[in-house]
């Protein structure tokens, strides 16, 4: 035992030793840089250097010298995409902070693994090759075009945000391209001092920069438009004479107390403190001229298109909610504007009102029936010193870890909710849908009253499910979702990875609402694209009297389990890698069919179109045995709390009616409906109440029938008629008798 001592004394030692290098230890980087390029990463490079121990990042060298600083921006920012889990993506920034090398190292995107290829998606990030990063610190990260790619929406836009925001970070963090380091750019030097004097009119206000201006004339728009790379801009000039006033804009922080209290006048001022929070702060734009800084865009999506707060990398564009009008100017000498209005620009923005800020118009000049081009012009602001006071330095927060997480969330719930309000078409179009549907199902008997109307009325559904719904929205669910669910439940939960998918969030939402009233046929049946084009297409089919086959009760009931056969094994994958089940879950042919048009290598195409032809002579025969996402929908589908679909004690002795004629053969031959296996297209229904299908109905009709003619047209009046003798026979008049 003695003896064992100094052996383990050693092994501490060396552990000890090890242990002044936790950055590296722990970071994505020094993880995942072994098994990279330089090279690959920068053209000329032949080395990494060593991961420095303040900062996650590693040079990249040619000959011993630095060409470049390589980072991954997991270790800076949030990078968790649809798939729930984090896109690693390895960037190199140059000493000009310009990205001179980009790799998408490591990701679980479902839609990249199954879907569209790897080499589409690793274009689009070296797209992203000579990037200034100074350039988008100026413009508040809005100085590039993204590059969306059709179904990979989501997984695009958390790249770009992560490729940015990570880059600004490195690049203060370095200093490099002269962006100042983040720990010099922490907390306030100065704030606002309430106590500032009111300035006396609109004069002084001009004088010493408690107004600022920004003049145009007809002119300057025509010389800079002469500029544009678009000949047709200078062809169109403005025929105005060249002094024309064609814009004079001027703004004015106003929530400055004593800005706002000399422009305003105190009951405006009082106004525009009531409707600002605690945090928020608050402009005053006014203009003149031919142009309007307004534009009419906010008239028709709640956005004011034409002018963008800018103040280092942060953008704030105003919406309707934010702004107000002024009804009037109350500083002395105050000019007449055609246009005077207030914007407020939120607490959660990140705006600084000490620091300096620009107000960037946008300019627009039609070139073609629809098409415009655009130059843009900055109004810089900065409040002057006698509105300021000094502050000291703020001490360093005890948990620095915790601000930098604070921070973090907030950018990640800036990007999802960026994504809601770029999807407001589609997510309105899907809850009228969602709503029809409802109806549909809680007025089930109304609704089902008239076959024809019912069938037309289910064909346009459908296909605004799967022509809006899934070609155009791409908002086909999968059983990779549930994985996704499942994995982040495991690893960690988190709103942010699912809140990226508008659409896709909603369903799921509605599905799980659907589950407990109707059953997995309320998106089976109504809401899957897929499953849409399946019926859709048999549909087609039974116009062109392709036969129809009815397989064998027998064997259609042994069929059944094949899919929940498919979802276990999938599940069960999953368990050990889901990277493999993901791939193992291109038994789906949705993305084929729905998110990539069809549009991918030919053995993908060929299974998709094997399981359409299948469907033409069976219809929805991959919902009926191979489809897992059914199969998973049908387990907690028991749990349903009502039986909406309505039954006669006949159906399924004698009458096999409904059992013939459902889609799905969903019905038993005994008459029970397997909740399982229905899709809820309400076709038993319309036989239900069938004057001339249903055997019961018609029963009923014709027992009416026949006691209308067993009855005398006369029974009425001599059942009325007082017998003989009877009090009331003498009132009886003669007519009567």
């Amino acid at each position: 035992m003695t003896a064992r001592r100094p052996f383990l004394s050693l092994i501490l030692l060396l552990a000890c030793l090890l242990l002044p290098l936790p950055l590296a230890a722990q970071t994505v980087l020094s993880k995942l840089l072994p098994d990279q390029s330089a090279a690959d990463l920068v053209p000329g490079a032949d080395a990494f250097g060593p991961i420095s121990a303040d900062l996650a990042v590693a040079p990249v060298l040619k000959g011993g010298e630095t060409l470049a600083w390589a980072f991954v921006t997991s270790d800076f920012v949030g990078t968790t995409g649809y798939s729930g889990k984090p896109i690693h993506t390895l960037v190199a920034l140059d000493k000009d902070a310009k990205i001179a090398g980009v790799k998408l190292v490591k990701h679980s995107e479902p839609i990249v693994l199954i879907g569209i290829p790897e080499a589409k998606i690793q274009a689009m990030v070296d797209g992203y090759l000579g990037l200034d990063l100074v350039a988008e610190a100026k413009s508040g990260g809005t100085g590039h075009e993204v590059e969306i790619i059709s179904g990979a929406t989501v997984t695009v836009m958390v790249i770009d945000d992560s490729i940015i925001r990570s880059g600004l970070k490195v690049a203060r963090g370095l200093g490099l391209g002269g962006l100042a380091p983040e720990a010099a750019a922490q907390g306030p030097r100065f704030e606002i001092n309430p106590d500032a004097p009111v300035p006396s009119g609109w004069s002084e206000m001009e004088g010493d920069g408690t107004l600022r201006r920004l003049s145009l004339d007809v002119s300057q728009i025509n010389a800079a438009f002469a500029a544009n790379p678009d000949p047709r801009a200078a062809e169109r000039a403005l025929t105005e004479a060249p002094a024309t006033t064609f814009i004079e804009m001027q703004t004015a922080l106003v929530s400055v107390p004593a800005i706002g209290e000399a422009l305003l006048g105190g009951a405006a001022d009082t106004n525009l403190k009531n409707w600002l929070k605690e945090g928020d702060h608050a402009i005053a734009v006014v203009g003149r001229g031919i142009y309007s800084f307004k534009g009419s865009g906010y008239v028709r999506g709640g956005i004011f298109d034409r002018i963008v707060l800018i103040q280092d990398d942060i953008s704030v564009r105003f919406r309707d909610r934010d702004h107000k009008r002024i009804n009037a100017i109350t500083a002395d000498g105050a000019p007449e504007f055609a246009e005077m209005d207030l914007f407020r620009i939120p607490a959660d923005s990140g705006f600084d009102a000490t620091k300096p800020f620009r107000i960037q118009l946008l300019v627009q000049r039609a070139v073609g029936p629809v098409e415009k081009v655009f130059q843009t012009f900055d109004l810089g602001y900065q409040l002057p010193a006698a509105y300021l006071r000094s502050l000291a330095p703020p001490a360093p927060p005890p948990e620095v870890a915790q601000v930098t997480d604070r921070d973090e969330a907030q950018a990640q719930s800036d990007l999802w909710k960026r994504i809601w309000l770029s999807s407001k078409l589609e997510i309105t179009v899907l809850g009228v849908m969602l709503l029809v549907l409802t109806g549909v199902f809680f007025f089930q008997s109304f609704a089902v009253r008239n076959e024809r109307r019912f069938y037309i009325f289910r064909m346009g559904f459908l296909t605004v499910t799967l022509v809006f719904l899934g070609w155009y929205a791409n908002a086909q669910l999968s059983v990779v979702n549930l994985m996704a669910l499942f994995g982040s439940l495991v690893s960690g939960f988190s709103w942010q990875a699912f809140l990226l998918s508008p659409l896709t969030f909603i369903l799921w939402f509605a599905v799980a609402a659907a589950l407990l009233f109707w059953g997995r046929g309320a998106y089976c049946g109504w809401l899957c694209p897929f499953g849409a084009l399946q019926e859709l297409t048999n549909q087609i089919a039974r116009k062109l009297r392709i036969p129809q086959w009815t397989l064998p009760w027998g064997l259609h009931e042994r069929l059944w389990p094949i899919k929940y056969m498919i979802f276990l094994g999938l599940f069960g994958v999953s368990l050990m890698s889901i990277d493999q089940a993901e791939h193992l879950a291109e038994v789906e042919p949705f993305k084929t069919a729905i998110i990539l048009k069809f549009i991918r290598a030919w053995p993908f195409v060929a299974y998709a179109a094997a399981l359409l032809i299948a469907g033409l002579f069976v219809e929805r025969f991959y919902c009926r045995y191979l489809c897992p996402l059914g199969a998973a929908l049908a387990i907690p589908a028991r749990l349903r709390m009502f039986d909406w679909l309505k039954r006669y004690h006949e159906c399924g002795n004698p009458c096999q009616t409904c059992a013939r004629q459902c889609p799905v053969q969903s019905i038993h031959p005994t008459g029970e409906i397997n909740p399982n296996e229905c899709i809820n297209c309400l076709h038993c229904q319309v036989l239900y109440q069938s004057e001339t299908t249903c055997p019961v109905v018609i029963k009923k009709l014709k027992r009416r029938e026949k006691l209308a003619e067993s009855t005398p047209p006369d029974l009425g009046a001599k059942l009325g008629r007082p017998p003989a003798g009877h009090p009331n026979a003498a009132r009886a008049t003669p007519s009567e008798v």
